[in-house]
């Protein structure tokens, strides 16, 4: 139903498992859009021989899956957990690989938790990379809102939020190249994140700019203190005479 309303009239839906020995599609599509499920269980013995990373977490065997049903030069959108990006397991890293060399990994949009509440509150990305070739370097983009509150209720601010600017930046980001890593949006070239282990969250590469506290000397604090305490001894004082 949710594809005929976006308009494909002849939506052809399958009920199968993807992972499983028995799905045969392979180099078939050159759009894959998708948002799988962050956690689930498999059997770890039905798991298809074409999936090379050693593992039963299905946040990454999904990706590597997409790669596989992508034809060279097919694009693929894909959401994934904060943890596909950073985690320090083999299969982790092998995935990352996988997608920088194997893959032109052409962006990654970083989402604030709370998007996708009241199901979960995970941390997550969306993956844009293009099957064949490989990774000269990334492009970041530090998403703060989607249009919507970040809160279990969702509410509606202006249900863009980001998304119009991420949307212009992307297709420009050629000829912008953005470098400033103090902005929403840079690069980061594939040596140096290789040179990181293949970490791909945003937090590793981008710089913070902190703004200079000045604090009072603990002795004006005190006194601030001091001169609050007797404001409200006295106003105790003055609310006794007045229950007399």
């Amino acid at each position: 139903m949710n594809m005929v309303l976006h308009g494909i009239k002849a939506p052809q839906v399958a009920l199968q498992d993807t992972l499983s020995k028995g799905f045969k599609q392979n180099d078939r599509y050159t759009i894959v859009l998708a948002n799988p499920p962050f956690k689930g269980s498999i059997d770890k013995s039905d798991i298809n021989d074409a999936l090379t990373i050693q593992t039963t977490k299905t946040e990454l065997l999904f990706v590597e899956r997409m790669v596989h049903l992508l034809q060279i030069g097919g694009k693929c959108g894909v959401i994934v957990p904060d943890g596909v990006l950073f985690g320090s397991s083999n299969a982790h890293k092998k995935l990352r690989q996988i997608l920088l060399e194997h893959c032109q990994l052409e962006g990654i949009v970083s989402m604030p938790s709370g998007v996708f509440k009241p199901y979960a509150g995970v941390s997550t990305a969306v993956l844009i990379f293009t099957k064949g070739g490989s990774t000269e370097k990334v492009w970041f983009y530090d998403m703060d809102a989607d249009g919507y509150s970040l809160d279990d209720k969702r509410t509606l601010i202006d249900g863009k939020g980001d998304i119009p600017d991420i949307i212009r930046h992307y297709h420009n980001r050629k000829k912008e190249n953005p470098a400033d890593r103090k902005g929403k949006c840079f690069f980061v070239p594939n040596s140096e994140i290789k040179d990181n282990g293949y970490d791909l969250s945003i937090s590793r590469y981008k710089e913070i700019e902190y703004a200079e506290v000045q604090y009072e000397k603990p002795e004006v604090i005190i006194e601030e203190i001091e001169k609050l305490e007797n404001e409200i001894q006295k106003s105790l004082k003055d609310l006794k005479v007045l229950l007399k």
